[in-house]
């Protein structure tokens, strides 16, 4: 007797690439569902990362985005499976397109990005903990632009890495393709803190609630403010600094923060984002 495929089923039984979680605090969790594949960065996912932060770019109740893996790893990078010959130029091309501009919407979100990495996060899973503007690591967290190994120079998660680690310490992960461990990862500077597992959401927890405890529209308009500035000449980015300077300190959460400062009592912030 043959087996009845059932579509329904089917489709049940295929797990949703992407969870988002929201606390009352307006912590929005976004968790790579695709243990069995160590979170390989699949179209499906990518498309799933994209429309899960398209709405918190105007959303004022949203205050931090984090990013982490199910199962085993933070993210393996790239589905290889989506990059065979048969997939074909036009295929590939839309592929890195996609995740380029993934990486792209992080940096344009007013709120902070923290990577929260445990196993591995090799090629785009270590292209995305150089993008996020934080991240912290379990002590078993290892790193690798491996892509060098496969004949594929690991150009796009070049951009943010040669952006966050010295230029040297860039060039020896993208040339070798050889794991850092999460010590090294912080030495370097690609990720903030590396802590023993049974510590990573403590140490989470301690730069949300920092993070927090700051007025929103001071964190957003000093995120947008840094990112541009690092694209430009020296001039310029002074000036784009003073001008941002300025619009931040007329906003009434500035003015409340310095009036709580020479009155030696905390702040009552007010505005969100």
């Amino acid at each position: 007797m043959s087996a009845v495929h059932d579509p329904a089923a089917s489709a049940a039984a295929t797990p949703i690439p992407l969870l988002v979680e929201r606390d009352a605090r307006g912590v929005v969790t976004l968790t790579l569902n695709r243990p069995q594949a160590f979170n390989a960065l699949s179209r499906g996912l990518l498309q799933a990362l994209r429309e899960a932060l398209a709405p918190l770019r105007d959303d004022a109740q949203a205050r931090v985005v984090v990013l982490r893996g199910a199962g085993k790893a933070f993210c393996a990078g790239h589905d290889l499976r989506e990059m065979r010959p048969q997939a074909g130029s036009d295929g590939i091309h839309e592929l890195f397109d996609l995740c380029g501009r993934f990486m792209q919407d992080l940096v344009a979100l007013p709120q902070p990005v923290i990577a929260c990495v445990h196993g591995m996060a090799t090629a785009a899973g270590c292209q995305m903990v150089a993008q996020a503007d934080l991240a912290v690591a379990s002590l078993d967290a290892r790193f690798a632009t491996s892509g060098v190994n496969l004949g594929l120079f690991c150009s796009t998660p070049s951009v943010p890495l040669g952006r966050n680690v010295p230029r040297k310490r860039a060039m020896e992960m993208l040339l070798t393709g050889e794991f850092i461990d999460a010590a090294t990862a912080a030495d370097w500077g690609l990720i903030n803190r590396a802590v023993p597992a049974e510590q990573l959401e403590a140490e989470l927890e301690t730069l949300v609630a920092s993070i927090l405890g700051k007025p929103a529209q001071a964190v957003a308009l000093g995120k947008s403010q840094f990112y541009r500035q690092m694209e430009m000449g020296l001039a310029g980015a002074y000036q784009l600094a003073s001008q941002t300077m300025v619009c931040n300190f007329h906003e009434p959460d500035t003015l409340e923060g310095v009036q709580a400062f020479l009155e030696k009592r905390p702040p009552s912030w007010k505005q969100p984002l």
